[in-house]
């Protein structure tokens, strides 16, 4: 695959997450924030287990324990990072909530070169910054006093960004992606379960009011999307589908104007324009570049 069309594979991704993000937003208040999180990425796990186990088969070696590991502890940054968010969004408002869960744009090469040192192409950084600007105007460009629910999200973004750090540094080489879907969503769902256990009571009626945000989180935000990400994320590297994956905001600004009926402002298409501009910025410069040099 190329990295043109693993690029845009993400940009899939972000374009469900975007969706997702409208319906996620309607389950708070109904449904715990570990009970929601366990039940979607059950679903996830059903979702992508036919295609992880088809994988096994045509595979031509057997995945180690190491790799297994590797893979539960991809899975728990994903987790903490999925409930975080979940949190967040019942003490914030959901403009804050998505500007704020997009720092992973810009956290994604920082933590690379705190943790391993390594540095990205000179073109990632403005173009980051450029996406988080484009997020931050697509919020409404206001960010008032932050709330429990602002610091939740923050790290919901910390976490996030790891998620994608390791996706390329632990389960970029062993050419399963299905069965790394599969395990993290696993991981996930036993995460939530496990907690809302003990922390959620459980209301059968307020899940079926939920439900259908639950599936749609399931299936398509969890399911979908991050095997998206995961069989995209082998063929670019990871600041690249970070600024990829923040395209989410835009799409979560376009189904919240068409499905909810929402207008956006000014700044908001500015924001959309500024996101794009990153996106083609981060894709064209560096292939220009190599043609230069193969020249």
């Amino acid at each position: 695959m190329t990295q043109g069309r693993a690029n845009l594979l993400l940009l899939v991704a972000g374009a469900i997450w975007g969706l997702g993000f409208v319906a996620q937003a309607s389950a708070v208040g109904n449904v715990g924030a570990f009970l929601f999180i366990g039940l979607r990425f059950a679903l996830a796990s059903l979702t992508v287990a036919p295609l992880a186990w088809r994988e096994a088969r045509l595979a031509k070696h057997r995945l180690t324990r190491r790799d297994y590991g590797s893979f539960i502890f991809i899975g728990l940054f994903l987790s903490i990072g999925s409930v975080l968010q979940q949190m967040g969004l019942a003490t914030t408002m959901v403009t804050n909530s998505g500007f704020l869960t997009g720092l992973y744009v810009v956290m994604v090469p920082i933590l690379g070169v705190m943790l391993f040192w390594s540095w990205p192409s000179p073109i990632v950084w403005p173009c980051a910054l450029t996406a988080l600007g484009g997020i931050y105007l697509l919020s409404g460009g206001q960010l008032n006093n932050l709330t429990t629910g602002d610091w939740l999200t923050i790290l919901c973004a910390v976490f996030w960004a790891l998620q994608i750090i390791f996706i390329n540094r632990l389960a970029h080489e062993n050419g399963r992606p299905f069965m790394l879907s599969f395990v993290q969503f696993l991981t996930c769902a036993v995460f939530g379960f496990t907690l809302a256990a003990f922390m959620e009571p459980f209301n059968w009626p307020s899940v079926m009011l939920s439900w259908p945000a639950i599936l749609f989180g399931g299936v398509f935000s969890c399911g979908i999307a991050f095997t998206l990400q995961a069989v995209g994320q082998r063929y670019t590297s990871a600041p690249q589908a970070a600024i990829m994956l923040s395209s989410e905001a835009l799409f979560a600004a376009l189904f919240g104007a068409i499905l909810l009926g929402e207008r956006m402002t000014v700044h908001g298409m500015i924001g959309c324009a500024l996101i794009f501009i990153a996106m083609i910025t981060v894709e064209i410069v560096p292939a220009l570049r190599n043609r230069t040099d193969a020249a």
